[in-house]
């Protein structure tokens, strides 16, 4: 059974199942038990708490700052996907840093661009694959395979596109479907991406917060509690409806994006240079590894969304910033701060920000 967490019906299906999931409070331990093979990281969630007062500002002053960026990008990404589909849309975004670009481009879709639009929101872990229960049930609600449009905010190394590739492949083979298994995202820094607005580290604003832009759902959980015939789980957090600040988001964008559409009209798209950016990518990978003697390259977490989310929920070794004075990453000097996290300042980095997890396994 699909819901819609805190936004409104038409706006997103959560094909997710609520479940009870005590968070797991010793970040330390969590991270031995992943490092170590002993848990996927899909079976426990770390703590969730509301944003401080002054984490909040940094959000709402992110918000700010870059939000004329981001309705730009989500009203070109709903260009090139309206470009590169006939007919009835279905997008199927990943969650949850993918829902609410979802509902943001659902909103522009079916507003700007007259399309008839449904938006899913699934599951896809690492190693695990795309939750293949959600798919069919896409299917099964008659939406065609061709309509199917993958959607996440950004790339980060690449894995997840590679992981959706792998898994929507196996989907087809067994289905005798031929579902596009490319990814469409705001930025694309791993040159991964099927479509991407740009390839440009820039802050998108919803990244920087957790369940509370995300329509007060957790990430994605993948345990014992998951049937075969069950929809991946998640948390529902309820207990946060006060602080919400998911409708506003989207609504904002959605309203921006629309006035710069009747305004200056569509923007063109950007070239971006996919096979560039994957050279960058592989490049900084290696330099990263060598340099700070990294054996594990899950431990290395490039850009500004996939740094936040390290200090967010993870045990961050270093924060390493290309400009400490840079507006974008004041949220991640803060997180850093609050959490003793040495910062490194390199200025050639290729991003705004990488953050790496310390490790936990001897050797």
């Amino acid at each position: 059974m699909s819901f819609s967490g805190s936004y409104r019906a038409g706006d997103v299906s959560f094909l997710l199942k609520p479940i009870g999931l005590e968070p797991i409070l010793d970040l330390d331990e969590k991270e031995r038990l992943i490092q170590s093979g002993q848990r996927h990281y899909s079976e426990m969630l770390s703590p969730e708490a509301l944003p401080s007062a002054a984490y909040l500002a940094l959000f709402r002053g992110a918000f700010a700052a870059n939000r004329a960026q981001m309705a730009r990008d989500c009203l070109r990404l709903a260009a090139l996907i309206a470009a590169r589909r006939d007919g009835a849309v279905t997008l199927v975004s990943l969650a949850r840093a993918g829902t609410p670009v979802g509902v943001i481009l659902g909103h522009l879709l079916r507003r700007v661009f007259a399309r008839d639009c449904s938006h899913y929101s699934v599951s896809i872990i690492r190693d695990r694959g795309i939750d293949a229960v959600a798919l069919r049930h896409i299917l099964d609600q008659g939406h065609a395979p061709e309509s199917i449009v993958f959607v996440d905010g950004w790339t980060g190394k690449g894995v997840i596109s590679r992981e959706l590739r792998r898994a929507v492949g196996a989907f087809n083979a067994a289905r005798g479907t031929a579902i596009d298994a490319g990814l469409y995202v705001l930025s694309d820094l791993a040159g991964s991406a099927a479509c991407a607005a740009s390839g440009e580290d820039y802050l998108i604003p919803s990244s920087i917060l957790n369940a509370t832009v995300s329509g007060l759902v957790s990430r994605s959980v993948l345990n014992a509690a998951i049937g075969a015939d069950d929809f991946h789980g998640c948390v529902y957090y309820e207990q946060f409806a006060a602080h919400d600040q998911s409708r506003q988001f989207a609504d904002g964008l959605v309203a921006d994006a629309v006035a710069l559409a009747a305004g200056e009209g569509i923007p063109a798209a950007q070239a971006v240079d996919a096979a560039a950016l994957a050279a960058r990518s592989a490049a900084y990978m290696e330099q990263a590894r060598q340099r700070y003697g990294i054996a594990d390259v899950n431990l290395i977490k490039p850009g500004i969304g996939e740094a936040t989310r390290v200090l967010l929920r993870r045990v961050p070794e270093r924060l390493i910033l290309r400009d400490a004075g840079a507006p974008d990453v004041a949220h991640l000097r803060q997180l850093a701060a609050e959490k003793s996290i040495p910062v490194t300042i390199e200025p050639a980095l290729p991003y705004q920000a990488v953050a790496l997890i310390r490790s936990a396994v001897d050797g």
